[in-house]
């Protein structure tokens, strides 16, 4: 587990021995997961505020879609999708996040109080560290194999995937002005989609979780996706197996079953 504190705007996240529930709500109705989207501003606070309620730390909102079956919708409809959100949530006293992989769309959700943004094109375009570098907030890195979720293939597994996953991380990390390094959590990817074989992705899905400890050393912040599955006994044993093995924070689609066990492995974030 990560130890430190980490700066996301105007927030501080305390790490150790601790697990932030990051809370998921779409904006896109194109969304296959219905329980999570949000047709309007004030239904996306509605959801955020019964997150909260639940035991959510922060939620994350995203206006495009990743997985490679929906369009990829243009800039300016994202914008409008998730800058009135992101105002409303902020203004609510939410911690917001924002699912992305536009520069643009990142610029302005940092204008209208985001504090991290999710970087799911694993933070390769210049134009997304240029902003990410020029204001105070966080922002997760993803990886992806392919220049974003709608450009993925089959996903390379192999026996040593996950430690080629920490090295690739690392590399990057290196690359990055110091003042952005610092505001930097790691994913590793497990909840984007691939066209792969689905079973040996959701061995590796699992795989990767095991070996938690070897994202140790980049001395970042690990964020484990959970998988989205149809079975919620699926969900619920990811849920466990990334707080057995140490998440420092936990990205959930359902946030009252990963509240729970955050405080039943006593890893609640002190308000």
């Amino acid at each position: 587990m990560f130890r430190g504190e980490l700066k996301a705007g105007e927030h501080r996240l305390s790490f150790g021995d601790v697990t932030y529930v990051m809370g998921v709500i779409n904006l896109s109705p194109e969304s296959k997961n219905a329980h999570t989207v949000a047709a309007t501003p004030e239904e996306a606070l509605s959801l955020a505020d019964r997150y909260r309620a639940w035991g959510a730390d922060l939620v994350e909102v995203g206006g495009q879609s990743s997985h490679y079956d929906n369009p990829t919708i243009e800039v300016d409809e994202e914008i409008k999708r998730v800058v009135p959100a992101v105002e409303s949530l902020v203004a609510d006293g939410h911690v917001v996040a924002v699912d992305t992989w536009k520069p643009a769309v990142a610029e302005k959700a940092i204008e209208a109080g985001a504090a991290i943004i999710n970087d799911t094109s694993g933070l390769r375009s210049a134009d997304m560290r240029h902003v990410l570098t020029t204001t105070e907030a966080a922002v997760i890195a993803v990886y992806v194999e392919g220049d974003d979720p709608h450009s993925v293939g089959d996903l390379t597994i192999t026996p040593d995937k996950t430690r080629s996953l920490v090295d690739s991380f690392r590399r990057l990390i290196d690359e990055l002005d110091p003042s952005l390094r610092s505001r930097v959590l790691v994913d590793p990817g497990i909840a984007i989609n691939y066209r792969g074989d689905y079973q040996a992705y959701t061995r590796f899905q699992l795989d990767v979780i095991r070996q938690s400890s070897l994202f140790t050393s980049l001395e970042r912040p690990l964020v484990i996706p959970i998988p989205r599955k149809a079975d919620i006994h699926w969900v619920s044993a990811y849920i466990t197996l990334a707080l057995e093995y140490g998440a420092d924070m936990i990205r959930v689609h359902d946030v009252a079953v990963a509240a729970r066990l955050v405080r039943l492995w006593e890893r609640e974030v002190d308000r």
